[in-house]
């Protein structure tokens, strides 16, 4: 029997963990559309208060938030991706101990 096949998962893997590093960078292009809006929101919300000589602590602390909620999903994206490529490695590996088992030689 094969290896497994899971180039599929690991191009998946890999492409996560570079959204996952552009996010800690604190680049916008890995976000989703609510993500966006909310990062957006908070950012002219604190220069209008910075603007208006108050203290943007809210506004910073909804940034943080998003940011890191952000990273969170992707954490948990690549997490997923991980436990399902050892799932398809462990059954081709129990399908080839089967498969040499049941042989008679």
């Amino acid at each position: 029997m094969a290896k497994p096949d899971t180039r599929r998962l690991d191009r998946a893997i890999e492409q996560t963990a570079r959204k996952l590093k552009a996010v800690q960078e604190r680049e916008m292009w890995p976000l989703t559309g609510p993500e966006r809006r909310t990062i957006l929101a908070a950012l002219a919300g604190g220069s209008y208060k910075v603007l208006r000589g108050n203290n943007p602590a809210r506004a910073d602390r909804k940034l943080k938030t998003a940011w890191g909620s952000a990273e969170t999903r992707l954490t948990a994206e690549i997490t997923a991706l991980r436990t399902e490529r050892q799932r398809i490695v462990h059954e081709a590996a129990t399908a080839k101990a089967a498969k040499k088992s049941s042989g008679w030689w």
